[in-house]
C-alpha cells in the first residue's frame, strides 16, 4: 500500500514527536522542522530516507526517536508516524531507516510547504459580477479590466505571498495570474483567492505585502504548484 502512494524522491518533512536532542540543535526542540526526500519504499511498514542536512551539516535524527512524517508525493499530501530504526551509509548516501508506527493517512488540512521564489505575477480585485459567478464553482471574468504588477516572493499550494505598489484591502477577492513551468512545459495559472493579511513594508514606503489564500482552485491546479516546488528545490539542491 505504502508504495502505491509514496515513491523515490517524494519530499518530506519531519517533525519530533516529543522532545528529541538532535546533532545540530544546542537544546531540545520538538517543533523543528527537517526536510528531505525518499530513497525507497521497502516495504509497506519501513521506508527509507535521505538524512536531512542543514546547510553543509547531516542532521542525525536519533535511533528510536519518533517523527510525524508529512510526504509530498503526486497523488496528494500524506501523513503519518514513524519510528527511526537505523542509520547507514548506501552507496554513498546516508539514509535513516524508519517504520512507521501509524497508518498512512492523506492529509486533509489547508497547510502548506511555502517555497521561496520571485515570480511576476499580474492581479486585480474582482468586480461584483465575477464573485457571484463563483456560486457556482465557476469563475466567470469580465475581459478588458486593468490589472495590477506584483511579485510573488513565496507559493505553495494553498497560496502565495506578494509584493506590489498597490494595496489591497483584507478580505478582497482578486483574481491572479502568474507563469509556472512544470513538467517541462510553462503553464498559465488563472486563480481566484482571498486577501488574508496586508502590511506596509518597513523598509519600501509604499510596497505592500499581501497573503493570499485560493478560494477556488482544482487538484490538477493545486499538484501541478506542488510538482513546481519540488522541481525547483531539486534544481536548488544541484546548485548547492
Amino acid at each position: 500500500m505504502l508504495s502505491k502512494y509514496i515513491l523515490p524522491g517524494d519530499k518530506v518533512e519531519m517533525t519530533a514527536v516529543g522532545r528529541v536532542k538532535h546533532s545540530t540543535a544546542d537544546e531540545e526542540d520538538e517543533k523543528k522542522v527537517f526536510t528531505s526526500k525518499v530513497s525507497d519504499v521497502i516495504s509497506d511498514e519501513r521506508i527509507e530516507i535521505i538524512m536531512p542536512m542543514e546547510k553543509t551539516k547531516l542532521i542525525l535524527l536519533p535511533v528510536d526517536a519518533e517523527y510525524e512524517i508529512c510526504f509530498y508525493a503526486k497523488s496528494g499530501i500524506f501523513m503519518c508516524k514513524a519510528r527511526v530504526i537505523d542509520r547507514y551509509k548506501s552507496e554513498g548516501i546516508y539514509i535513516l531507516l524508519f517504520e512507521l508506527t501509524s497508518n498512512l493517512r492523506k492529509n486533509q488540512r489547508r497547510e502548506f510547504y511555502r517555497f521561496n521564489c520571485i515570480l511576476n505575477m499580474s492581479s486585480r480585485e474582482l468586480v461584483e459580477e465575477e464573485v457571484s459567478s463563483m456560486g457556482d464553482n465557476k469563475l466567470q471574468l469580465e475581459s478588458g479590466l486593468p490589472l495590477q504588477q506584483s511579485i510573488i516572493v513565496d507559493i505553495s499550494g494553498g497560496g502565495i505571498r506578494f509584493v506590489s505598489n498597490h494595496r489591497y484591502e483584507q478580505g478582497t477577492i482578486i483574481y491572479l495570474t502568474y507563469n509556472l513551468f512544470v513538467w517541462g512545459e510553462e503553464k498559465s495559472n488563472e486563480l481566484a483567492g482571498k486577501i488574508l493579511m496586508v502590511r506596509e513594508l518597513e523598509n519600501r514606503k509604499g510596497q505592500y505585502e499581501h497573503r493570499v489564500q485560493y478560494v477556488m482552485i482544482k487538484n490538477q491546479e493545486r499538484e501541478e504548484i506542488i510538482r513546481y516546488i519540488f522541481e525547483e528545490e531539486r534544481k536548488n539542491r544541484q546548485k548547492r
